[in-house]
């Protein structure tokens, strides 16, 4: 049970038989294990010829000066990036026993510390507002405070309306995760050496990506992580811009 909190609804309406299917909003935290990247191209059709071509030779020098046996080289290997949705999640959700007279009482984020009932106070969320959680009432008297849903309370010099509900304990029971490789336009690149700095290593790692000779194509986004270290990449739905 979680305290009320105004939201704006930006989704689409459904119909009653899609209720029960599950929406989901990416937000999704990848980890990046060091000597590799993530490189995100304009296009999908660029990222698909990258990951076909799987091993790709990187030219640490650009010195058109410079001697055959002079430039540096590395391979590094072209992955697609997969994964793991949810696809399928139940949730149990439980009711204290009866005669308990538990209810729970929600929006009292600015009221001060103090008392609803004899010998309950309200306990410190963790946001540091306080707000009622498993108040314990006898069954009478909790019963009519559901079904009113709102009541208004003074506590100190304050007026303060406040919702009832019923008390309800929830834990995930079934959660199924299935790979998905829903980044057409992104890359993951391994295997790639400490041999240049950070800043270094990913200027040449666009360069060379974004040259269509090589297959490349216009980068859009380049994370890299040197190695001996880790990174996450934040996944989040691609929508296009009107």
């Amino acid at each position: 049970t979680l305290p009320e909190k105004k939201m704006v609804f930006k989704g689409l309406v459904t119909n009653k038989e899609d209720m029960n299917k599950l929406m989901l909003t990416p937000l999704i935290r990848y980890p990046l294990p060091g000597g590799s990247a993530l490189i995100t191209f304009e296009e999908a059709k660029v990222a698909q010829r990258i990951i076909a071509a799987k091993e790709h030779v990187v030219e640490l020098s650009y010195g058109e000066e410079l001697e055959e046996l002079d430039r540096c080289r590395v391979q590094v290997q072209a992955a697609p990036v997969e994964l793991l949705l949810p696809s399928a999640l139940e949730v149990g959700l439980s009711y204290p026993p009866p005669g308990a007279g538990m209810v729970q009482v929600s929006g009292a984020g600015q009221c001060q510390p103090g008392c609803l009932c004899q010998g309950c106070s309200l306990p410190r969320g963790s946001a540091g507002a306080w707000g009622g959680s498993g108040l314990p009432s006898p069954s009478a008297v909790a019963e009519p405070l559901i079904a009113r849903g709102r009541i208004q309370v003074l506590i100190g010099k304050g007026k303060y309306e406040l919702k009832i509900s019923p008390c309800m304990s929830g834990d995930i029971t079934s959660l199924q995760l299935q790979p998905c490789y829903c980044c057409p336009r992104t890359v993951l690149l391994s295997g790639i050496p400490p041999v240049l700095g950070q800043e270094s290593m990913r200027d040449t790692l666009e360069i060379h990506f974004q040259k269509a000779s090589r297959g490349g194509g216009e980068v859009d986004a380049l994370a890299y992580v040197p190695a001996g270290r880790w990174g996450v990449a934040v996944f989040t739905e691609d929508v296009a811009l009107p």
